[in-house]
């Protein structure tokens, strides 16, 4: 993410990106999301497919960053044995949380089931999930003493989106999942009140300047 802004499509080593990758682009591009999350291209990775997008989100709350993000679409036209298709979905997301609510053991189960239910709750089909969670914390010292501890959650996943009509995945789809995954990773409250698939934790700390 230190790397300079560009477009976030990696032109491929394959030659010029196929009709279903250029397709799924321009439905990451057209998509209308939540207003608190700001997302914009990143440098996309050259070594995990012939063909990749990537972006980069920051929920914003308040004018504040309460969770950040990224989402890369990789695209092999040949097919991968792992993805069991041509299309795979990369993302991380973190947070900072309060310690007791980093302590709870239930945490990285809850944050798994973010990830699949807001795919879900979306109506995705989707195949070959894998990721982790990563829970970590910071204690301060000596100069550094006053700064009060920091924990922090870390998702890192990929899925094999399902294709649809012309090869490509409905990517838009796939993008505002990705959105509701951040938003409750931020805390914020549900797009769709009543949602009864949300489980809920405590809420975090107040959110860190920009």
């Amino acid at each position: 993410m230190d790397e300079p802004k560009g477009t976030g499509t990696d032109p491929g080593h394959g030659g010029a990106p196929p009709p279903p990758f250029r397709a799924a682009v321009d439905a990451l591009r057209g998509a209308r999301l939540r207003p608190q999350i700001e997302v914009e291209p990143t440098p996309a990775p050259k070594r995990l497919a012939p063909y990749a997008h990537a972006l980069e989100a920051a929920v914003v709350d308040d004018e504040q960053d309460v969770a950040d993000g990224r989402l890369v679409l990789l695209h092999d036209p040949a097919g991968h044995d792992a993805w069991r298709g041509t299309f795979r979905l990369v993302t991380l997301v973190r947070a900072e949380l309060e310690p007791e609510m980093a302590a709870d053991p239930l945490l990285p189960d809850v944050c798994w089931s973010w990830l699949t239910g807001a795919l879900t709750a979306r109506g995705l089909a989707y195949g070959e999930p894998s990721g982790t969670v990563t829970r970590a914390s910071s204690h301060y010292f000596g100069g550094l003493s006053a700064r009060p501890a920091a924990s922090q959650i870390e998702i890192r996943a990929s899925w094999t989106p399902r294709e649809g009509r012309g090869g490509a995945p409905d990517a838009a789809a796939h993008l505002a999942a990705w959105c509701d995954l951040l938003a409750q990773v931020a805390g914020l409250p549900p797009a769709s009140p009543g949602d009864s698939s949300v489980v809920t934790l405590p809420q975090r700390r107040g959110p860190q300047s920009r």
